[in-house]
């Protein structure tokens, strides 16, 4: 047995020195790529000493980067409903004149534009371009083509919930929202869904139907104007009546019949 065992012994003492040996001999493994190397988050900023918003601040909401801001106190009806400084009277070749009651609580930007421009004399003579029978009249564009305004800046949208009914007055714009500028349309039926997409400014309060006979069409054949606009409080009178008449639009032809397709040629 101790024959058998020593040879046996020496023989894994050579062999664990080999491999020893080989072991130091063998390269190094290369260092992995620097994107697969994980790196240590770096140290979190100490905490921010509490500070507390000066009473007047606006309030953070809950979304991320909204700002909630206070709810400017709407302007009292007493203010403005009856008051001749916020009604616009239209006077139209139709026939007569048309009152807008303006809505400076709910648009007031807009509203300050209307006055602006019939003070100005900038509406008196333009026509409604573009009307459209059981939906509504579009005027205010001095070029009559749908693509003019005035020389003041585009308006910021005054988006707001009031319903576009029979009557009310809402400001035309293009496709972007802030580019309403002097051109305005009177709907001639509900429309519910033009509701916080254009901005609605007021409404009549008398002579619609004045606003009923405008002549329809895009454009009309005949276009009906606004032969005067002003502010109630500058007390214009309405023209006579020989200005508040408009040319009928031509008849149609008569229709041509078989039998004058067939007459002899005279």
């Amino acid at each position: 047995m101790n024959f058998i065992f020593r040879p046996l012994f020496l023989t894994t003492m050579a062999l664990g020195l080999a491999v020893s040996a080989t072991a130091q001999d063998a390269p190094s493994a290369p260092p992995p790529n620097p994107e697969e190397v994980p790196t240590a988050p770096p140290p979190a900023d100490p905490p921010a000493e509490p500070v507390t918003p000066p009473a007047d601040a606006p309030a953070a909401s809950d979304a991320a980067g909204e700002v909630a801001v206070p709810a400017v106190p709407a302007m009292p009806a007493d203010q403005y409903m009856g008051v001749p400084e916020y009604m616009l009277n239209i006077d139209l070749s139709t026939g007569g004149r048309v009152v807008v009651q303006l809505y400076p609580n709910i648009a007031p930007q807009h509203v300050e534009r209307v006055k602006q421009l019939a003070r100005a004399g900038f509406y008196d003579g333009v026509k409604f371009h573009r009307v459209i029978d059981g939906f509504m009249a579009q005027t205010g564009d001095p070029t009559a083509t749908g693509q003019g305004g005035s020389q003041l800046p585009d308006l910021k949208a005054e988006f707001n919930p009031t319903p576009h009914l029979r009557g009310t007055v809402s400001m035309a714009r293009a496709e972007a929202e802030d580019s309403a500028n002097s051109q305005f349309f009177i709907m001639l039926q509900p429309r519910f869904a033009l509701d916080n997409r254009y901005t609605a400014f007021g409404r009549v309060v008398s002579g619609m139907q004045y606003v009923d006979a405008i002549q329809k069409g895009e454009p009309p054949a005949v276009m009906s104007r606004m032969v005067q606009v002003s502010v109630a409080a500058d007390n214009k009178p309405v023209p006579p009546p020989a200005l508040l008449t408009e040319t009928p639009p031509p008849a149609p032809a008569a229709a041509i019949t078989a039998d004058q397709l067939n007459a002899p040629i005279q």
